[in-house]
């Protein structure tokens, strides 16, 4: 698979789609308009909420830029981030447990690495407000998948939106599927009509030019 731009915008579309998901409880209200209830739940307004942003890299500034657009108060950190670079997309940068307080809403666009790996876990989840919610497209190691569940089942958060899992396809048995307050898609950031488009004129074009002898797309080590 080919990295192009359009699978940054697909997973920050997808990222707007969980927060929007679990905020307004759609999932569940759909499934109870379609059994005959109405009205079950009590949702979250975004405006003037704090959104916070872990890594703030090419995906994580395009999510500043609707999370400004629903007049929200954008925070973010990454273990490299300056004060100067959050300034220059209009954020506040803070430390990370003040992000994981903070926040109303903590939405992951970080780098799967070893400094990365569980990085979210215990302590920052159980900072959160209890009516805050976690969104995860980035990588399913960044965040310890036990450590959300035990929150989620105590009710120490308001919900998660989830789009990536230690295990793919999620095992029917995994704790995860059972959890309540939830929005679970299966790693959907990418899969798109125009997204897969680009993938697959791109790999046809990969074979023809390589076997001409005049290969394009070459990565250099």
């Amino acid at each position: 698979m080919f990295w192009n731009w359009r699978s940054d915008t697909n997973d920050t579309e997808l990222a707007w789609g969980l927060i929007l998901s679990v905020a307004r409880n759609i999932p569940f209200e759909d499934d109870n308009v379609r059994s005959g209830k109405w009205q079950q739940t009590i949702g979250l307004d975004l405006e003037e909420k704090t959104l916070g942003i872990v890594g703030l890299g090419r995906l994580g500034r395009e999510m500043v830029r609707i999370g400004q657009a629903f007049k929200m108060n954008v925070i973010a950190w990454s273990q490299n981030l300056t004060e100067e670079n959050a300034g220059e997309v209009g954020v506040r940068r803070v430390e990370k447990d003040q992000l994981f307080r903070e926040a109303d809403v903590v939405t992951i666009h970080y780098k799967l690495s070893e400094r990365s790996t569980g990085i979210i876990g215990c302590k920052e989840l159980e900072a959160m407000k209890p009516t805050s919610i976690l969104v995860n497209t980035s990588r399913a190691p960044i965040v310890d998948m036990n450590a959300l569940i035990q929150v989620l089942q105590a009710g120490g958060i308001a919900g998660a939106g989830i789009d990536v899992y230690d295990s793919e396809p999620v095992p029917v048995d995994h704790p995860i599927r059972s959890c309540p307050r939830t929005v679970l898609t299966p790693h959907l950031g990418y899969v798109s009509r125009d997204t897969y488009g680009i993938f697959y004129r791109e790999l046809v074009e990969n074979i023809e030019t390589w076997l001409a002898g005049v290969p394009v797309r070459v990565i250099n080590s």
